[in-house]
């Protein structure tokens, strides 16, 4: 239609875009002005008959009343058959691109990652050597695929990490292109010369598991001041000239690190620390060791929303993601609580009298069955809280 206007009405871009506005939003009066200049503009630019150029505008002027909402499912139509052709086709490549866009969104990263474990992609942490800024298709095994048939797995990026910018991540992917992977930490730390590696961005790596080659996770957080300082000795130290850290030196010619031994983390707390930096669990799930339960528990969470009505009795097991407590219109404290299994999530409303009663359940990351009566008010699900228990 705008190609008309220009082509053969002799209107310019700047016209164009007035007679689109016009069409577009269905304005009367701009519509009524477009008339006598469509008209005219036919007659004088392409030489056409009074008759004809009231003809072809008599088409264009219904067009008004539906033309841009055609445009849109036109549009809709042609991009969804596109991306579900290339789901179907290149699904490790399709799903890592949905994630890279979808990049700060925890929600819609999460349902990602989900619909990839559904089609057996697996999703690997942030590694430094292996990650690039944005997420990346990689071998089954982690390493970078040479070959469209290669590919197998998604990579998390560096940039979707928090509290660890962009300039950061930046640095450590080109020191990695430039002069290959990082043999150990203190090569990580002698080789990384970038401002912004500082105990905010050092701790995010190793907290989300990043490092986890170079160490395991409770040490090299007990022994942070003893890592930044050795960045910073080795890149201000002139060569040839004794650093803090020099005596003995490793295979590689670095100065030596020794690190004070502590207990290794928990699984919880390197889950917890997944879950706080990346949005998510990434290496397994809280509710892992509930997995077997959970599986052939016939109510899960996903098939509770599906399946029951309203009114019905159901019992649902996950674990608390959220809770939210609310003051009610005579004063008592009530509370909605965000329940997650490894299906899918639901709100658990938990009136005066059962908060009062299971309280003590209703902590972030606690692991508990509810039973309730399904509720569907406005239509969103949700279970009205009779009983609670830990799993």
């Amino acid at each position: 239609l705008l190609m008309i206007a220009r082509e053969l009405a002799g209107y310019s871009w700047l016209e164009v875009d007035v007679f689109r506005k016009a069409v577009g939003k269905k304005i009367p009066k701009l519509m009524a002005k477009q008339k006598e200049k469509f008209i005219n503009g036919l007659i004088h630019t392409s030489k056409w008959s009074q008759t004809k150029a009231e003809e072809v505008w008599n088409w264009i002027e219904p067009f008004a009343a539906y033309g841009f909402n055609k445009a849109h499912s036109v549009s809709y139509g042609r991009t969804a058959y596109q991306t579900a052709y290339m789901k179907a086709n290149f699904p490790v490549e399709y799903m890592a691109s949905v994630m890279t866009a979808d990049a700060g969104d925890v929600d819609k990263i999460s349902e990602a990652i989900n619909e990839s474990k559904r089609m057996k992609i697996p999703v690997l942490p942030p590694e430094i050597n292996g990650s690039l800024g944005r997420f990346t298709v990689v071998n089954k095994d982690g390493s970078m695929a040479k070959s469209a048939e290669d590919v197998g797995a998604i990579r998390f990026g560096l940039y979707s990490i928090k509290n660890f910018g962009e300039g950061i991540a930046d640095s450590i992917v080109k020191e990695a292109k430039d002069n290959g992977k990082f043999k150990s930490i203190t090569d990580f730390l002698s080789r990384i010369k970038d401002k912004n590696l500082n105990k905010k961005s050092l701790e995010a790596l190793v907290k989300c598991g990043a490092m986890d080659k170079f160490g395991e996770r409770g040490e090299l957080l007990a022994n942070m001041d003893k890592l930044l300082n050795y960045n910073k000795e080795s890149n201000n130290t002139p060569e040839g000239q004794d650093s803090l850290f020099m005596g003995v030196e490793d295979k590689s010619g670095l100065p030596s690190l020794v690190l004070e031994k502590v207990e290794p983390m928990t699984k919880e707390e390197k889950l917890g620390w997944e879950r706080e930096l990346l949005g998510i669990y990434v290496s397994g799930h809280p509710l892992d060791k509930f997995r077997e339960k959970l599986e052939k528990n016939e109510f899960t969470i996903d098939r509770t929303k599906k399946n029951f009505k309203e009114g019905m009795m159901a019992v649902v097991s996950g674990m608390v993601n959220e809770v939210k407590e609310i003051t009610t219109k005579k004063g008592a404290r009530m509370a909605f609580v965000k329940l997650s299994d490894l299906t899918d999530s639901v709100e658990i409303v938990v009136f005066p009298e059962a908060l009062e009663k299971y309280k003590e359940f209703l902590e972030k990351d606690k692991c508990i069955a509810v039973k309730g009566r399904v509720s569907g008010r406005n239509g969103e699900i949700s279970i009205i809280t009779e009983a609670i228990k830990s799993l």
